[in-house]
């Protein structure tokens, strides 16, 4: 058969209405149904186990706070704070690092920003934000006036998971309740969640970074009665893959910059 037999042949079929390829052996497409329902029960089943051992993730992380006086919220000073995460041991990610990377930075700032993990520079440097994506976050406060003496920076965790990769939740949980008090001794005018993995955690919600951004949030970090004025921004890692998104970045610095002048005019 030639190829402009074979083509007419196939035009001929497909104005037949024979438009789907029929394999070599029989489908069974009632079983394929079945297997989409016990599929879609998995996932419940999944979701809710997956919630239960969240659960008692935070049940034992509270009790090994408790036990070893490691809690974060008896830190009554920042210097404190800081030695209860270089003591804490309760963390996996802390075997393997270097070092604990806690913040960098003016604490007096009006401005904090919270990102996802070291990477190898920080945990080589004790630093946060220091390799290739730090640059560009150095780049991006200046582009509104910023710099490290005028902004406080930190992560969700303390300690670079192996190989680069996101921490998981276990090791977020673990971590949380210090970041919560990290945020409450800090109390900033306005607070930036770079990437995330730091919008979700802090925000609770479970959407992806492009939603979340270009919003702004109330942020309580305790039960005292202050409200933050929080908001989200694209990592600068991603940035630095993703240059088409420098131009929303843009528009999130501004929004922060107008944020901050707005704030301390009122005051």
């Amino acid at each position: 058969m030639t190829v402009s037999s074979a083509i007419a042949t196939l035009e001929w079929l497909v104005e037949s209405g024979a438009d789907e390829v029929v394999e070599e052996a029989p489908i069974n497409r009632y079983l394929e149904e079945r297997q989409d329902l016990l599929s879609s029960s998995s996932n419940v089943i999944a979701t809710n186990t997956r919630d239960s051992q969240l659960a008692s993730i935070t049940r034992r992380s509270e009790d090994f706070y408790v036990s070893n006086g490691y809690s974060g919220k008896i830190s009554q000073s920042l210097l404190e704070l800081r030695k209860s995460v270089e003591e804490f041991d309760g963390c996996p990610l802390k075997r393997t690092a270097t070092k604990t990377v806690f913040s960098d930075g003016n604490p007096e700032a009006q401005l904090m920003l919270i990102g996802e993990a070291p990477g190898a520079e920080e945990d080589r440097k004790g630093v946060p934000f220091v390799g290739a994506a730090g640059h560009l976050l150095d780049r991006m406060l200046a582009a509104i006036d910023l710099d490290r003496k005028s902004a406080y920076i930190t992560n969700i965790v303390f300690w670079r998971p192996p190989g680069n990769r996101n921490p998981n939740e276990e090791e977020i949980n673990l971590c949380l309740p210090f970041v919560k008090r990290h945020i409450a001794l800090i109390r900033p005018r306005v607070l930036v969640l770079v990437g995330a993995i730091a919008a979700q955690t802090v925000l609770g919600k479970s959407e992806g970074i492009s939603r979340l951004r270009g919003k702004w949030y109330s942020y309580q970090p305790e039960e005292d009665g202050i409200r933050i004025d929080t908001t989200a921004i694209f990592h600068p890692a991603f940035l630095l893959r993703q240059n088409q998104r420098k131009r929303e970045a843009w528009q999130d610095l501004i929004a922060i910059r107008e944020r901050l002048t707005s704030d301390l005019a009122e005051n």
